[in-house]
Order: C-alpha cells, then sequence, then structure tokens
C-alpha cells in the first residue's frame, strides 16, 4: 500500500491523555479556596487571619498554590474598598445587592486584574467565570464575565489592545 493509498494505514499519534475532571491546577484551587475564604468575609466580616486559618483546614488545602490563596485572600479583603469602587462602576445595581458569591468571585477576578499584572487579563477574567460557574448561581457567570470585561477595558486598556493588534 502507498501512502496515496485511501486504504493505507496512517501512522497512530499519540494523544495526550485527558485531563481528569477532577485535575485542577495549584492555581485554580487557590481560587476556590480564596473565593470560599472572601464569601465568609462577606458574610461575617470576620477577622482575615481567622478566615485564613479556618479555610487551610479545609480538605484538599494542601493541593493548592498556598503563595497564591494568601495574596488573594487578603489582598481582596485589604482592598475591599476600591474593589468595590471599581465595580459600581460596571454594574447595574448596588455593590450590597450582589448575591456574595459573585460578589466574591467579582472581588477576585477584579483584584488579579488590578493587582497581578503578571496573569493576562483573558486567565483573569476566565477563572473567575470558572468560580462562579462553579459556586455561584445558574447564569451569575454570565454577570461576572461582562463585568469583569468592562473593568479589564479599564484596567488592562494597553493590555487588551496590544492583543487586538496582534490580531489585525
Amino acid at each position: 500500500m502507498s501512502a496515496d493509498d485511501p486504504g493505507a494505514a496512517r501512522p497512530q499519534r499519540r494523544r495526550p491523555a485527558p485531563r481528569r475532571a477532577d485535575a485542577k491546577s495549584a492555581r485554580r484551587r487557590a481560587r476556590e479556596f480564596a473565593l470560599q475564604g472572601v464569601y465568609e468575609w462577606l458574610l461575617n466580616r470576620a477577622d482575615p487571619g481567622a478566615i485564613d486559618a479556618h479555610v487551610r483546614e479545609r480538605e484538599g488545602f494542601e493541593q493548592c498554590d498556598r503563595a497564591h490563596f494568601d495574596v488573594l485572600l487578603h489582598g481582596a479583603i485589604r482592598e475591599a474598598a476600591t474593589i468595590d469602587a471599581t465595580l459600581a462602576a460596571h454594574i447595574d445595581r448596588r455593590v450590597d445587592l450582589l448575591s456574595p458569591i459573585e460578589h466574591a468571585a467579582l472581588m477576585i477576578g477584579t483584584f488579579e486584574l488590578l493587582r497581578c499584572i503578571e496573569i493576562p487579563y483573558k486567565v483573569a477574567i476566565n477563572e473567575a467565570v470558572e468560580l462562579a460557574k462553579s459556586f455561584g448561581g445558574t447564569d451569575g457567570h454570565k454577570y461576572v464575565n461582562g463585568v469583569l470585561d468592562k473593568v479589564a477595558a479599564d484596567a488592562r486598556r494597553i493590555e487588551i489592545e496590544a492583543a487586538r493588534g496582534k490580531r489585525d
């Protein structure tokens, strides 16, 4: 059989093993634990140190990126007023009327957009959307996506313009 023969055997290419549904990156896990901590803080305004200690006791915490967890949890809480002011310019209701899960996902996404410049804006938005999908209401992720797109347009304007320039 020749290579031009449609019946010829083709060499088998090895495909990478599919990721297991439960296989999550250490960064994704850090965001999930940070979301839980920010959520707890939004509900009861407890001491961030106590929340941190409580979250670290949860099953699976040892598999997360602890450094990123620390940055997200403590940074989002420390900068809550700045983050909420940023969000207020892009939402259709008062910040205190957001669902606590959407609010926590928006806080983490906004914090990453404002302070974690090494994380591409698309990744920051996508990760916050995934948090809202995993923990939030049915369509909360759509709201989170729309709001963070607007936040990114302000916070990462140069990065977005550069990305668009590469596509043109």
